[in-house]
């Protein structure tokens, strides 16, 4: 299995890179391959510039297409998710998500914008086609704390448990996912089969 996890804060230092990387994490140790892009590794003139042939948009284009799920994290900035990262998903192809399962996870200043990812982020993985987008988590900034020095950064307690349970929901929607059939394949399928009426 491959997930593609996706950063949408600009900031090397984010409450919702910390929720990203658990998560990477937790799906390391299920044996699931993922790889992490953040918004702010992006030059952003392609981003601005909607530059389709960038190096590096292609290779998130690529990933994105063969992977199985999405993991998107974005800090919430005035009821709605990172500009930066809408613009990203922008960039990709109009049924981009189909046949993937996405888990959204915000974070914002207060739990007003606790709603954001169902108003805001949602609709916009919807317009992607997403075969199936989960619940998702969101997080008040106050249930992160960041850890000092290398110290690692600490979760409420039922910030972490509503984490892992998520992480689990969308560990097992990714191993129901139904496989899409080759056109070619399911061509031949049915000439090939026998029929009786």
């Amino acid at each position: 299995m491959l997930v593609v996890s996706l950063g949408g804060s600009p900031s090397l230092r984010s409450r919702s890179g910390v929720l990203l990387d658990r998560a990477r994490h937790w799906l390391h140790i299920q044996g699931v391959e993922v790889v992490t892009f953040q918004v702010r590794d992006f030059p952003a003139e392609d981003l601005l510039h909607a530059r389709f042939d960038s190096p590096k948009v292609q290779h998130f284009l690529q990933l994105v297409a063969q992977a199985d799920g999405l993991v998107v994290a974005t800090p919430v900035y005035k009821a709605s998710f990172a500009g930066a990262l809408k613009t990203l998903l922008d960039l990709l192809p109009e049924r981009a998500l189909e046949h993937k399962v996405v888990l959204p996870i915000a974070t914002g200043g207060s739990i007003a914008h606790m709603l954001a990812v169902d108003y805001a982020l949602k609709p916009v993985l919807s317009a992607l086609k997403a075969q199936e987008t989960l619940q998702g988590i969101f997080a008040d900034d106050s249930q992160i704390a960041y850890g000092e020095g290398s110290a690692a950064a600490q979760l409420a307690p039922a910030l972490e448990q509503r984490l892992n349970e998520s992480l689990e929901q969308f560990y097992s929607a990714l191993a129901r996912r139904p496989k899409p059939v080759a056109p070619g394949l399911l061509n031949e399928r049915l000439i090939s089969a026998r029929w009786s009426i």
